[in-house]
């Protein structure tokens, strides 16, 4: 188990309304797929508003934030339009989003503590199949790209070498 799994959690409360998840720890390519599967069930099962807790959350990177790009264009294609906030977002994080031009797709809220999130860990265990997870990590940088036209250029090299990886699999 890789040393961002053991010290990582999402703790989430499914049945909340809206749903809530918080973040422990970091959240990365390496456990992410989990929240990109848990988010992806509740959207199909009809839940249309989703907050998430930042406030323990000590980083993320580009993947994780492209799995939450892909989930809020997703909400705003349903009928009605879901929405996705992120809350208590710090500093850098902050950062992060606005410099992907994240907060023009979701919503970040600066004010009111959300919902608690149940005491549910999301079990994240790192995907096995290196395509699969450079599929996931292609994906994430894909809705990166859809949710701001700039951050192609940011990423180009990184979309260049996961579509050839992908490509060369054939799979």
């Amino acid at each position: 188990m890789s040393s961002d799994s053991a010290t990582s959690a999402f703790l989430v409360d499914p049945q909340s309304d809206p749903v809530a998840i918080r973040i422990e720890g970091r959240a990365s390519f390496q456990n992410c797929s989990c929240v990109k599967d848990f988010l992806g069930r509740i959207v199909r099962e009809g839940k249309r508003r989703i907050v998430i807790d930042f406030l323990r959350c000590t980083s993320m990177d580009s993947t994780f934030l492209g799995v939450l790009a892909g989930v809020a264009i997703d909400l705003r294609k349903q009928t009605p339009p879901g929405s996705l906030v992120l809350c208590r977002l710090g500093p850098r994080n902050l950062e992060l989003v606005r410099n992907l031009g994240l907060d023009r797709l979701l919503i970040v809220d600066t004010g009111e503590p959300p919902p608690a999130a149940g005491g549910t860990a999301l079990e994240c265990t790192p995907i096995q199949d290196e395509i699969a997870h450079a599929r996931m990590v292609l994906e994430a940088h894909e809705n990166l790209v859809e949710a701001d036209a700039s951050n192609q250029s940011k990423f180009q090299d990184v979309l260049t070498f996961l579509k050839q990886q992908v490509d060369e699999s054939g799979r």
